[in-house]
């Protein structure tokens, strides 16, 4: 009788230790690569035993419908299944190359009223409604491909989530990219910027210190509209150039550096910029364009 209760016992537990390591004891299912506790690390906020992964997503057998796939276009991941990973990827996207994307192909951003040093997100509110912040649970994967794993990290939110961090400074998606490759959140305000895989601003910026900065641009659209709307006006050349459709442009689009004007012959007030611009208000140049400085 002992015999064979003992018997009944070790195949129940045997049982379960294959049932667990079937289901990887995680959720994620036998189609994702188990956790490498080896590689969790002390990150901004304590440690949060995050698993980081060499490779995709995809390299790496998550789970479909999980992490950067379960995310809609320009929405905020709110479900557990969403925040499960998260995928950072060196790539090129529209005209910035190299710049972060996530496992979807979506671009990331950085905000310069943020913080690298301490990392700090101060983008809260429907702030964090447009630019939804790449966001992971604690204990959560990050697959990096083409980033160094020494320049990611995580800060905690005010609403306590775990952000992403690259170089330190916080990183988001932006509501109006709506597939893979769009970089409409380029230049926004003056202050939001691409995140190149060191976390300086892809494509450079006003306030970028020299650091990565655009070539010079030889051809610049000016649009009517925010975020480039039609109707729109190309220029092109060396040297200044002056605008056709005098003060209407709300946003531009160059592939480089130029140097914008608020009168014709490039006189008057000016203002450097690296690459796209969706809202020239946010550094004071809305309507205001007159002419422009290429090459």
């Amino acid at each position: 009788m002992f015999n064979k209760r003992f018997g009944m016992i070790a195949g129940a537990a045997a049982a379960g230790a294959l049932l667990l390591t079937a289901c990887n004891g995680d959720g994620y299912g036998t189609d994702a690569a188990a956790p490498n506790t080896s590689a969790a690390a002390e990150q901004a906020g304590g440690t949060q035993n995050l698993d980081f992964l060499s490779g995709t997503a995809q390299q790496n057998k998550a789970r479909p419908r999980t992490g950067d796939w379960a995310n809609g276009p320009g929405k905020p991941a709110t479900r557990p299944v969403a925040k499960k990973w998260v995928q950072l990827s060196a790539a090129g996207a529209g005209n910035l190359n190299p710049v972060v994307v996530n496992g979807a192909g979506f671009t990331l951003y950085r905000f310069d009223k943020d913080t690298a040093d301490p990392s700090k997100s101060t983008c809260n509110g429907e702030c964090a409604t447009t630019w939804p912040p790449v966001v992971v649970a604690p204990g959560g994967r990050i697959f990096i491909d083409g980033v160094k794993k020494s320049d990611v990290g995580v800060v905690k939110r005010d609403d306590g989530n775990l952000q992403v961090t690259i170089g330190g400074w916080p990183v988001y998606r932006f509501s109006k990219d709506l597939k893979p490759g769009d970089t409409n959140g380029q230049g926004v305000g003056g202050t939001w910027f691409g995140v190149t895989p060191n976390g300086q601003k892809a494509g450079g910026g006003p306030a970028d210190s020299g650091e990565g900065t655009a070539k010079p641009a030889t051809s610049v659209t000016l649009s009517d509209e925010k975020n480039f709307g039609d109707p729109s006006e190309g220029l092109a050349g060396s040297g200044c150039q002056n605008v056709g459709r005098d003060n209407l442009a709300s946003s531009l689009q160059a592939s480089g550096s130029l140097k914008i004007w608020s009168e014709k012959d490039c006189k008057g007030r000016s203002q450097v910029v690296n690459g796209n611009v969706a809202d020239l208000a946010g550094i004071g140049f809305d309507n205001t364009v007159s002419s422009v400085f290429l090459g």
